[in-house]
């Protein structure tokens, strides 16, 4: 089979993670998939069979982006570096792959160039036999500099990536919104809808009571405030509407700030507070409200199940993706949005009860991101064995 490198890096939550799994998993059928995790494992995070995974010294960050920082606290982030880009090059002169995908890099995760650029050299050196791929969400997210920083992004495209896909539909979110260079670049570029995780026999016990209320925050590096304001309007919650909440924080919530909610939780009928799930689209399915950040996979699992959804952005230093995204959809009338104010308890149980009374606007996007993701990495192979 035709082998293939699959690269991602995720430092604050969990989402490029969880996106680059489904796109690995519509890889498998074509290629040998060697995936390339940067971030911190994730217990009972579901792994495709088959595919080998290569878990570098992890890396993460802080919420304000600032400052990388090892998992590993027994490695400094030089040797933690210095370890990783010799991990890197060992795996490409191991596997020599047809195909190296790399999630979000030159758009963002820059801050890893000290080990991609050695990566994209040696391919060069070696005479360009593996092809180059970028695989970019529907929004690019732009820190201080835009010109300085879409300059160095044209360049690196230019100079080593032979195709650019763009996981999102244009009808929606075109990527020259967020990136005003796009016909800069050199490489093919193509749309292949969203990423979706699939529809799939559920694995859990329907919620008992109705209405049914989930509240997720995806990774739970961040987020802790929209948990507290669930958590502290259960009680009140429970005198008003026969509902269960099922709250989960993520497997990178603070030990001491989840003993705090389920000591909460313990003491209140309606609510049960656990850390992680790998089945949240089961519970999503069988949820009257969704009530979570507004990333990217979360989006989705909203948009697929058609679920009434709550959503907040997180904008940690001035990250605009989630409030670009929460926004557009609000305005289409799909989800309701909650800014900060709206956590204040009484503020938040009469949204909450609006948004289970309001019948949202069903929307019809291009989700088939896996398969055509898969059909245009091949497409560029044949186009090479043509050539």
């Amino acid at each position: 089979m035709k082998r293939l490198m699959f690269y991602c890096q995720h430092i604050l939550g969990m989402g490029h993670l969880v996106r680059s799994m489904e796109i690995v998993k519509g890889l498998t059928q074509d290629f040998q998939v060697c995936f390339i995790n940067g971030g911190e494992i994730i217990d009972g995070f579901d792994l495709p069979e088959g595919v080998e995974v290569v878990n570098l010294p992890a890396i993460k960050t802080d919420s304000e982006f600032r400052i990388l920082q090892t998992v590993d606290e027994s490695l400094n982030l030089e040797e933690a570096q210095r370890i990783r880009k010799n991990q890197l090059l060992d795996v490409y002169d191991r596997i020599r792959p047809d195909v190296l995908m790399i999630e979000l890099f030159p758009f963002g995760r820059r801050k890893f160039s000290f080990e991609l650029l050695p990566l994209l050299d040696a391919i060069q050196a070696d005479g360009c036999k593996t092809k180059v791929v970028c695989s970019l969400r529907d929004i690019v997210v732009t820190k201080q500099n835009i010109e300085k920083h879409e300059q160095k992004v044209c360049t690196l495209i230019n100079q080593y990536f032979d195709l650019l896909l763009i996981h999102g539909d244009p009808k929606f979110q075109a990527i020259d919104e967020t990136f005003s260079r796009i016909q800069d670049l050199n490489c093919p570029i193509y749309y292949t809808g969203y990423v979706v995780q699939p529809q799939t026999r559920s694995h859990i016990q329907p919620l008992l009571r109705q209405p049914s209320i989930l509240a997720t925050v995806g990774g739970g590096r961040f987020g802790h405030e929209l948990l507290d304001a669930v958590v502290d309007a259960a009680p009140r919650l429970q005198h008003l509407i026969p509902h269960q909440i099922q709250v989960f924080t993520g497997p990178f919530f603070p030990d001491e700030k989840l003993a705090v909610l389920q000591a909460k939780a313990a003491k209140c009928d309606n609510l049960l507070v656990d850390r992680y799930t790998p089945n949240l689209l089961d519970y999503m399915n069988h949820a009257d409200l969704s009530i979570s950040m507004s990333g990217y996979n979360t989006t989705m699992n909203i948009l697929t199940t058609g679920v009434k959804a709550m959503l907040m952005a997180f904008t940690g230093n001035d990250d605009q993706e989630q409030r670009m995204r929460s926004q557009k959809l609000a305005a289409m009338g799909i989800v309701m949005t909650i800014q900060p104010e709206d956590l204040a308890i009484d503020r938040f149980v009469e949204k909450i009860q609006i948004c289970l009374n309001t019948k949202p606007n069903t929307v019809q996007f291009d989700f088939d991101g896996v398969a055509k993701t898969a059909f245009y990495v091949n497409e560029m192979l044949k186009l090479q064995q043509a050539a």
